[in-house]
């Protein structure tokens, strides 16, 4: 039968995973490692809850940083005031994790940890540039989240020995848009067919591109970024047909796979340009002040 403890520290929670030797696991909402205990893909010995740790409760804005903890869930994120002003792409994918009663039990860090290619909290933290802390028993250190996946299914961080205490990511400045956009069969439960989040940063003299970053799911093993295109950008007015080419540009660089439960590859390809292009239109115009406008192609098929 697996213990379950509840540490009410970071260092709590470490000596429990210490003492274990690699038998124990790290568990917030409890959304993945559930379900994976009653089909046996997991055994730990104890089920390590961080919920309970107050430090990593707490979204904390600061001058250079957003910081929001590994026990801060999805529900929280989308009703943040801040957030929602500010970061409006982090809130709309949010909100697609799942249905209602998951986002308000499952967490930002636990969805990373899970390392899945088409994972909405990876693909949304690699466009902000996030960073996660890791603490294990040798001490703490911060990794770019992009650096955090080697592959379907596997992360980096290993949490039978180690915790992913807190997010953070650069506070946007001013002339920072960012845009999400998830293409599924419908809006929660299931995985999308594509997901897209994108963050423009427009010079302030200008308005032409000083960066972009385009992150996109399923489209390699591992959350990506569609590079050449962010390169496209850089320097350029972000004019519609500026826009467009980066969208194809995006295209050439993915390989996604067919899938009979989800799309095919044909299809992927297809639709992927106008994604990605809508996307950095929403950013655009949100770095730029003005009102959204009508989506292209919708946050979401039905």
């Amino acid at each position: 039968m697996t213990e379950y403890c509840c540490p009410e520290t970071i260092e709590e929670a470490v000596a429990e995973l210490k003492e274990r030797g690699g038998e124990a696991r790290v568990m917030a909402g409890g959304t993945d490692v559930l379900p994976d205990l009653r089909k046996g893909k997991i055994a730990p010995r104890c089920l390590v809850d961080i919920t309970r740790i107050p430090e990593l409760q707490r979204i904390e804005v600061g001058e250079d940083w957003v910081t929001i903890g590994a026990a801060v869930t999805f529900g929280a994120m989308r009703e943040n005031a801040f957030l929602r002003d500010h970061v409006q792409a982090l809130v709309d994918a949010a909100g697609s994790v799942g249905a209602g009663a998951i986002q308000n039990a499952a967490t930002w860090a636990g969805n990373i940890v899970q390392a899945m290619p088409a994972a909405d909290g990876a693909i949304i933290g690699i466009a902000l540039g996030a960073e996660a802390q890791i603490v294990g028993a040798d001490g703490a250190r911060w990794e770019l989240v992009e650096a955090l996946f080697r592959g379907p299914g596997v992360s980096t961080v290993d949490p039978r020995r180690e915790v992913i205490a807190r997010l953070r990511f650069p506070r946007p400045r001013p002339g920072t848009g960012t845009a999400w956009r998830r293409l599924g069969r419908r809006s929660a439960l299931v995985l999308p067919i594509l997901n897209c989040a994108v963050r423009v940063e427009l010079d302030e003299e200008d308005g032409e591109v000083a960066e972009a970053v385009i992150a996109l799911g399923p489209v390699a093993p591992r959350p990506s970024r569609a590079r050449k295109a962010e390169r496209f950008l850089a320097g350029r007015s972000p004019r519609p047909e500026v826009l467009e080419e980066a969208g194809e540009i995006a295209r050439s660089e993915a390989s996604p796979r067919s899938s009979v439960m989800r799309a095919s590859k044909a299809y992927r390809l297809a639709i992927l340009p106008t994604l990605v292009t809508d996307a950095l239109a929403v950013a655009v115009e949100r770095a730029e002040g003005r009102e959204q406008r009508a989506s292209l192609c919708g946050a979401e098929a039905r």
